[in-house]
């Protein structure tokens, strides 16, 4: 193979793969509606268990805040706080927000299911 037909098939490919960059990042890029809460970048999934432990603290129905964290994945609800919290440790959270989620926490970690399988 000569090298000008080398150099025209490698600018084929450079501009190929340059529209197809531009055609999926610019023109039309992938839009996620309406996604489950379990495939959440972890600060949105930290968040979520935030307003789940800020709720708590206005009702105490651990039975609604389990139900909450439930949207999060199959992971115990003690566990998916523990991250949250380890989390908010490491990302300068305010000490009223890791009260929240200590308080939740204790309430996950004695928590047991009623056995109702209806949500």
């Amino acid at each position: 193979m000569s090298s000008s037909k080398l150099i025209t098939l490698l600018m084929a490919i450079a501009t190929g793969i340059a529209l197809g960059l531009y055609y999926g990042w610019v023109i039309d890029p992938v839009e996620y509606t309406d996604v489950t809460p379990n495939i959440l970048r972890e600060d949105y999934r930290v968040d979520l268990v935030l307003m789940t432990a800020e709720a708590y603290q206005g009702d105490f129905d651990t039975e609604a805040a389990a139900r909450r964290l439930a949207l999060l994945g199959s992971e115990p609800p003690a566990s998916i706080v523990t991250s949250a919290l380890n989390y908010a440790n490491r990302n300068g959270f305010t000490q009223e927000e890791i009260a929240d989620l200590q308080t939740l926490l204790t309430a996950m970690q004695t928590y047991q299911p009623d056995g109702n399988i209806n949500p």
